[in-house]
C-alpha cells in the first residue's frame, strides 16, 4: 500500500532533524528510530541528499553542519601562538610510561606537534585525531591507536557509537580534551556526538586537562558539556585573572599552569 505524501515528508524531516542533532547516523540506527526498512530509510536518505538537507556516507548519513563546519585545515593555523602557548604547558603532564588520550580539534594538533619537537617515550597515544595519529606514529617508543569509528572528513575526526564502543578497551591516566566555549556555567561544544565521546573518555580518565584559547572566553556554542566542577584542569594563555573578570568561576587547583598571556 502506498504511503500517503504528506505521511512520507513528515518521516523525512525527522530523519533530517535526528541527523542534525546527532551529527551523523548509521542507517541501523535510523531503522531502529523511525521503525522503518533498511530499504525506506535509504530511499529517505536519498531524497534528502538531493534536497542538499543531508550528505550522505557509506552506511549512513552526515547532516549539513560537517559541510559548513570549518574544515581542519582550514582551523590549524588560527589563533596559531596561542595554541602553541598551551601546547609546550601540557608538554609539562607528559611523563614517560603513561596512557593519554589526545582529542579531536587543532589545539591538541598543537600539542602533537610540541611533542613530536620533544618526544617522551615510552608512551601510549590513543586519539581520535587522524592527523595527530599520523603524525605520532612514526616516532619511536610512541605506540599509536586510533578509535573505531564514522570518520568526518572536514574535521578530520572519529566519532559515533562504534568510536565510544572502543573506548571501553581503554582507561587513560591523562587526556587532553578542546571544547567551542567557555563560560560561567562550564564548557561547550557544538555536536552532540562530539560532546558524547568526550564525557565518555573524561570518565576513563584519572585525569582530564581541557585546552581553549582565549578567545573561546563567552563565546556562542549549542551544547553543554561539562559543568566546572567535572573538569579537573584547564589550559589556556589567558591568565587566571582575566578567567575571573570574565565570570568563569575557576578554582585555583583547575588552572592546570600558568601560561603567559599576551
Amino acid at each position: 500500500m502506498k504511503v500517503p505524501l504528506h505521511i512520507v515528508k513528515a518521516r523525512r524531516e525527522r530523519l533530517a532533524a535526528m541527523i542534525a542533532e546527532h551529527g551523523y547516523m548509521p542507517v541501523g540506527e535510523l531503522c531502529r528510530r523511525l521503525e522503518v526498512s533498511e530499504a525506506t530509510a535509504r530511499r529517505d536518505l536519498a531524497a534528502l541528499a538531493n534536497e542538499k538537507k543531508i550528505k550522505r556516507t557509506y552506511g549512513g548519513a552526515v547532516s549539513e553542519f560537517d559541510n559548513r563546519y570549518p574544515s581542519f585545515s582550514e582551523r590549524r593555523d588560527r589563533d596559531r601562538e596561542a595554541k602553541s602557548l598551551i601546547a609546550q604547558t601540557a608538554l609539562s603532564f607528559i611523563t614517560p610510561g603513561l596512557t593519554c588520550f589526545l582529542d579531536n580539534g587543532t589545539t591538541t594538533y598543537a600539542i602533537a606537534e610540541a611533542f613530536r619537537a620533544h618526544p617522551v617515550t615510552p608512551i601510549t597515544i590513543v586519539t581520535s585525531n587522524i592527523p595527530v595519529g599520523e603524525m605520532l606514529a612514526s616516532i619511536p617508543g610512541v605506540q599509536v591507536f586510533l578509535l573505531a569509528g564514522q570518520l568526518l572528513a572536514r574535521q578530520s575526526a572519529l566519532l559515533g557509537k562504534t568510536a565510544l564502543k572502543s573506548l571501553h578497551f581503554w582507561h587513560f591516566d591523562i587526556a587532553f580534551l578542546s571544547a567551542e566555549s567557555m563560560t560561567s556555567e562550564g564548557l561547550w561544544n557544538s555536536q552532540p556526538a562530539i560532546i558524547e565521546q568526550q564525557q565518555a573518555v573524561v570518565a576513563r580518565s584519572n585525569r582530564s586537562l581541557f585546552c581553549l584559547n582565549a578567545d573561546k572566553i563567552n563565546r556562542e556554542a549549542s551544547h553543554f558539556l561539562l559543568p566546572w566542577s567535572q573538569i579537573d584542569s584547564l589550559l589556556t594563555e589567558a591568565s587566571y585573572e582575566s578567567l575571573l573578570r570574565s565570570g568563569i568561576p575557576l578554582a585555583p587547583q583547575q588552572y592546570g599552569a600558568i601560561v603567559p598571556e599576551n
